[in-house]
């Protein structure tokens, strides 16, 4: 079955679901993270995608004496 929507493309539009679903949650883009290291960071590290996810969970929950980023 063919998509009636000229145009649409289902693709584009399930990975912006994914990374808004992701933003909702606090959980960042990691290629978008890398890609703003390497133009604007030049010599530092980059954390791993395991490192990354663990640094904005810790984040999103106010580990390690973090403000938490939470509505309630």
């Amino acid at each position: 079955m063919s998509c009636c929507l000229p145009g649409l493309d289902l693709a584009k539009l399930a990975s912006k679901l994914r990374d808004g679903a992701r933003l909702m949650v606090g959980q960042g883009d990691y290629d978008a993270y890398v890609a703003h290291m390497r133009a604007t960071h030049l010599g530092s590290p980059i954390m791993t995608r395991e490192e990354f996810f663990l640094e904005r969970q810790a984040s999103r929950f106010g580990e390690g004496g973090r403000r938490a980023l939470r509505c309630c």
